[in-house]
């Protein structure tokens, strides 16, 4: 369960520096019976469609498999505005240097 948590906690940290990804879990046997674990927090048997760590999941009897919601912004002017992780919305919200109250215009994206 270490290696699983570690696992999820590293992706969780640098998933804002990669792109989109999948990884898939067979089911441990200190799981509970009908549901899998993320990250201590246990998710029922189904679709879950955004974790804390912004992964949808398919929990299933036999194992979790998950993929990142995260897909780094294509284009923005790099000397005028930068990046920020907005957890809340498992999304990148590009914003100006100087005024980061102010957005900067990128393409959209979706999760």
């Amino acid at each position: 369960m270490k290696i699983f948590l570690a696992f999820f906690v590293a992706v969780g940290s640098i998933v804002t520096l990669g792109d989109a990804g999948c990884i898939a879990e067979r089911r441990k046997p200190w799981w509970p019976h009908k549901g899998c674990m993320i990250n201590g927090k246990i998710y029922p048997l189904g679709h879950i469609e955004r974790t804390e760590f912004c992964y949808k999941c398919d929990c299933e009897k036999d194992q979790i498999r998950c993929c990142s919601c995260m897909i780094d912004p294509p284009q923005y002017d790099g000397e005028k505005c930068k990046v920020i992780f907005n957890r809340k919305t498992c999304d990148y919200d590009v914003v100006q240097k100087d005024d980061p109250s102010k957005e900067c215009f990128s393409y959209s994206r979706m999760c």
